[in-house]
């Protein structure tokens, strides 16, 4: 059983799913921050952004590559397009991507890459949530328990059993029952609101990103990101960090600011103190696990954190990437 119906959760499922499991996704139902993104699945960019360890490259290559299969499987589309760093110090982003084995290509102040590729977060969510159908079922969960040899997960109106339970419940706090480590671990999960902008209008047909903003194609139009702010948890859109935003994705863009009707949306993600998610079994209890806290790269890691989980349910050997999301770390 798995509790949340944002990306790692649903993307667990699948891959069980894909396994032969029988498995149940329970959704509380809200919008939740795997809605509240562009869906990009970079690894050249967001490694050379962080500046970011070979080791730390390396699984997000990993998590890349898992998608193709992935996508085909739930139904989801994988647009693959070049995506291009403007302005800045783009010598330096071109270098970072190359010395992490990313290929990249200067040309002035741009570096553009076509090691990255998107997902519409939409799309990409109603497609696992068709794939696994009834499986999943609406409730927001009021305690977990052990229960026999299983966990026992009560709703407002139902209760459900079962012999493993995944927690993928983004930053919200932990569920009544849980074990205290489990608990604890859940509870220093540091939350990371990120506001984007929603418009109609065409602005790039493929990901630009730079200097305070990046702009991606999202159907007929456009999204406009992202802000990062931590410790927040509220999602009332902020005007002022919006208008921020979008002088940033002009300036991004090389174009006068002009007219555009945009839509604000935040959502609140979760990370961990060393940045890296909390995927595998998780402490205090056997039969529990968890895929949690992805910061902002949730849709980059979702298949490969759903592998992980699979493998720790399964009890199958654990892969250096398991171990370096292993919970059990702290």
């Amino acid at each position: 059983m798995i509790v949340g119906a944002g990306v790692l959760g649903l993307c667990a499922a699948v891959e069980l799913r894909r396994r032969g499991r029988s498995v149940v996704v329970v959704d509380p139902g809200e919008t939740n921050a795997s809605a509240v993104a562009a869906g990009m699945i970079a690894p050249a960019m967001e490694a050379a952004i962080d500046a970011a360890s070979p080791a730390h490259a390396a699984l997000l290559r990993a998590g890349r590559d898992l998608w193709p299969d992935f996508a085909q499987a739930a139904g989801i589309v994988l647009a693959r397009r070049p995506a291009e760093w403007r302005g800045g110090d783009a010598a330096g982003m071109a270098a970072r991507m190359r010395t992490l084995g990313f290929q990249a290509r200067l040309d002035g102040d741009r570096v553009v890459t076509d090691e990255d590729c998107q997902v519409d977060p939409g799309q990409a969510l109603a497609a696992m949530r068709r794939t696994l159908g009834e499986a999943v079922v609406a409730g927001r969960v009021e305690a977990v328990a052990r229960a026999d040899d299983g966990w026992r997960v009560t709703t407002a109106d139902r209760t459900l059993d079962a012999q493993a339970l995944v927690l993928a419940t983004g930053a919200d706090g932990a569920p009544a029952g849980l074990p205290e480590a489990a608990r604890r671990l859940i509870e220093a999960i540091q939350p990371i609101r990120g506001q984007i902008g929603i418009t109609k209008q065409s602005l790039a047909d493929h990901v630009v990103r730079g200097p305070g903003a990046y702009v991606a194609p999202m159907g007929p139009g456009a999204v406009v990101g992202a802000t990062m702010e931590p410790g927040r948890r509220d999602t009332a859109p902020d005007a002022a960090a919006g208008e921020r935003l979008l002088q940033a994705a002009w300036r991004v863009l090389n174009r006068t600011p002009g007219t555009l009707e945009v839509e604000w949306r935040a959502g609140v993600r979760g990370a961990s103190s060393d940045g890296l998610p909390l995927a595998g079994a998780a402490p205090g209890g056997p039969g529990l696990f968890m895929a949690l806290a992805p910061r902002r790269n949730g849709w980059l890691l979702g298949p490969l954190i759903g592998g992980v989980v699979a493998d720790a349910i399964e009890g199958r050997a654990a892969s250096p990437h398991a171990r370096a999301l292993d919970p059990g770390r702290f």
